[in-house]
């Protein structure tokens, strides 16, 4: 299920996992290969990962390890993403998903694995379920933005159909996601994406049509046009976006979790050093809350 020693650790550097992270993630992979409980749970894993591949919203549902609290817990996903790494690259193959963009997609192992360290200081995944959707074939990186091959839902389906769309319940759509530790968020970046996304969309899943894009993140939150300035690279991407629908439910950690690395860090004492920081800080020092926006605005039709 998993590569030998050597060749372990290059498949680790070419998912970009942390460099300080693979000498014991190597030592660790011997135990699960040579566990016999380890192994058949590393089995069973990888079988629920790749059930389905391909599917929108396949939900694959990875069990938790019940073994005691270490590294080996926290990691043990690692493993599972490479066990399976063979067929999520015969799908991308299949697919005709050119060479880059399948290791760009799925180097996503490795930033996620760089966000657990920046917030716990030691070797971890921090969020598998996300990174399912990528070993899954339903979410690509192109460029700046990440393109999640989705549904909409029945909120969203109505608010477009309103606007003239032709889309209901159920039919496809594209959820953008601004990944972490990729530069500015800039105009010409997010353009460029889009560019890829409608070329590589109509050429890699002819048979799905995308009427439209949407995101949901604080991002999008209207209130942050108070504190930024109308050139921000944020209030730009904002005002891609058409409101699908307002939140009610304050999300203040979302902006913390991705400004600053850690959701729990207290308000009082966060970083003022750049404008995005002190608008997060600020507006939450004053008593304020932050919400996720939920945009969306029309693609060009692709597919057939």
């Amino acid at each position: 299920m998993l590569p030998d020693a050597d060749e372990l650790a290059e498949v680790l550097l070419d998912l970009a996992v942390p460099h300080e992270d693979i000498n014991d993630l190597v030592r660790m992979g011997r135990r699960v290969t040579d566990d016999p409980e380890l192994r058949r749970f590393l089995e069973a894993s990888v079988e629920e990962l790749v059930r389905d591949m391909g599917e929108i919203g396949g939900a694959a549902d990875l069990p938790e390890l019940d073994w005691a609290e270490g590294a080996l817990r926290r990691c043990f996903p690692a493993y599972v993403f490479v066990a399976a790494l063979p067929h999520t690259r015969a799908h991308h193959r299949e697919r005709g998903i050119p060479a880059e963009v399948s290791r760009r997609t799925l180097a996503d192992l490795g930033r996620n694995m760089a966000v657990y360290r920046r917030r716990h200081g030691r070797a971890g995944v921090q969020a598998p379920w996300w990174l399912t959707h990528h070993f899954r074939g339903e979410l690509y990186q192109l460029g700046r933005l990440q393109f999640e091959r989705a549904r909409h839902g029945a909120r969203t389906a109505v608010v477009l159909a309103a606007a003239g769309l032709d889309v209901a319940p159920g039919t496809p759509c594209l959820n953008l996601h601004v990944p972490d530790f990729l530069g500015p968020l800039s105009p010409a970046a997010c353009d460029r994406s889009l560019a890829l996304a409608g070329e590589f969309f109509a050429r890699h899943y002819p048979g799905e049509t995308y009427r439209a894009a949407l995101c949901h993140s604080w991002l999008l939150d209207p209130q942050l046009k108070s504190y930024l300035p109308d050139d921000s690279n944020v209030i730009r991407f904002q005002e891609r976006f058409r409101v699908a629908r307002a939140d009610r439910e304050p999300a203040d950690t979302e902006p913390v979790q991705f400004v600053f690395g850690d959701p729990e860090l207290p308000v009082e004492s966060l970083p003022r050093r750049t404008s995005v920081e002190r608008a997060v800080g600020d507006h939450l020092r004053a008593g304020g809350h932050w919400y996720i926006g939920h945009g969306w605005f029309p693609l060009p039709t692709t597919g057939r």
